[in-house]
């Protein structure tokens, strides 16, 4: 199946350039290139079981065109066997209105050794048949791991290729975080930066950004609405702007955060001081703007995890007491008061196995895995 190209002559000439050329001679067995018929995937078994590891290879390790044509082949092959990024807004807004119920979504940071845990991943996914699931990367985790965004989102693309796993591709921007001390010397540096990412990832392909300004809660203030205060209006800052550059179609699942995770658990006092304060930001940029603008699908809280789990001296993971009467009472006030699929929990991979059955019972809508996937290698 080809699609027709529209190249400008700079685009033409990276085609027609030796190292690139090369790249798509060794992998002409499955896919063929060309200005006139444009990109036509001739054998989808070949591609999986050569082509897309080449492709992939190059999309990491290639030096700029023969990189850059690479990402660019394996998004294209991509949505022609049915894999595309998208948002899952809707279905968490369906939760919202109670049209659907009765599972949790796990949101994994696959960061170590990417393509290779995107292939375990998608094989599990394919051979249960799994429903609804994302694969995330923290802000902080593009930086140490030296995964730009659209990186990320190939390389989860090529995995789900190369296993033959097929759907709705759920790429999500991870604690897309505000550094409390940086914001404190200057904030407005802080703020473009995390903007500057949300900017590069959505035309990477990020569709779901957890917005966690969390870390500016000021808990020295009186009231909950004053403690929120700036966590609230930076989120539906951030927000706002996430809508201004989303692509046409596409209405970004935006995730907020209520307190940071491994401090004490959260209240509904605090889930109503921020959400409310939020709705009013939101809503005075909307009316300045001159046009509604979609809030949030989810809410972030802590109810008894810490990222990385607590480490024994001897090396070994605590167990976690997880408060599951307040991960429900959090999902039920987010579902019934404000429309959201509900509350997410983090740090979830530490826990026992027999905490994640408990997910799904209390309605929490999404859980994040990050630890023990690290853990594997390291």
């Amino acid at each position: 199946m080809a699609e027709t190209l529209t190249l400008s002559s700079e685009d033409r000439n990276i085609l027609e350039s030796g190292p690139v050329r090369e790249l798509l001679e060794r992998v002409s067995g499955s896919v063929r290139v060309s200005a006139e018929s444009g990109v036509d995937l001739s054998d989808a078994e070949e591609l999986r079981s050569h082509g897309i590891d080449e492709l992939v290879q190059a999309a990491v390790f290639g030096a700029d065109d023969v990189r850059d044509t690479a990402r660019w082949l394996i998004g294209e092959v991509g949505r022609q066997v049915g894999i595309q990024p998208a948002s899952i807004h809707e279905l968490y807004l369906a939760r919202g209105r109670g049209e659907v119920s009765g599972f949790t979504v796990p949101a994994m940071n696959i960061r170590a050794a990417a393509y290779d845990s995107g292939r375990a991943l998608f094989s599990a996914a394919r051979d249960l048949n799994v429903g609804a699931l994302i694969c995330e990367i923290a802000r902080s985790e593009i930086g140490y791991t030296d995964q730009r965004p659209v990186e990320y989102v190939t390389v989860m693309t090529a995995a789900a290729i190369k296993e033959g796993w097929t759907g709705p591709l759920f790429v999500q921007g991870d604690h897309f975080q505000v550094n409390a001390k940086k914001f404190a010397a200057d904030p407005e540096p802080e703020v473009r930066a995390v903007r500057d990412l949300i900017r590069e990832a959505i035309h990477a392909g990020f569709y779901n950004i957890d917005v966690d300004t969390s870390t500016l809660v000021d808990l020295s203030r009186g009231s909950h609405e004053e403690q929120q205060e700036v966590n609230s209006r930076l989120s539906a800052e951030l927000t706002a702007y996430i809508r201004k550059y989303e692509p046409a179609g596409v209405t970004v699942s935006v995730g907020g955060e209520i307190g940071e995770v491994g401090t004490e658990n959260s209240t509904p006092e605090e889930q109503r001081a921020y959400m409310d304060g939020f709705a009013r930001e939101l809503e005075r940029i909307s009316e300045k703007l001159g046009q509604p603008l979609a809030g949030l699908s989810k809410i972030s809280v802590q109810s008894g995890t810490s990222h990385g789990g607590v480490v024994l001296p001897d090396g070994s993971i605590a167990e976690v007491a997880i408060d599951l009467e307040t991960l429900q009472t959090l999902s039920r006030i987010a579902r019934d008061e404000y429309g959201l699929a509900g509350a997410v929990q983090h740090g979830a991979s530490t826990l026992p196995p027999e905490a994640f059955g408990k997910f799904p019972e209390m309605e929490t809508a999404e859980i994040h895995l990050a630890t023990n996937f690290q853990n594997i290698f390291f």
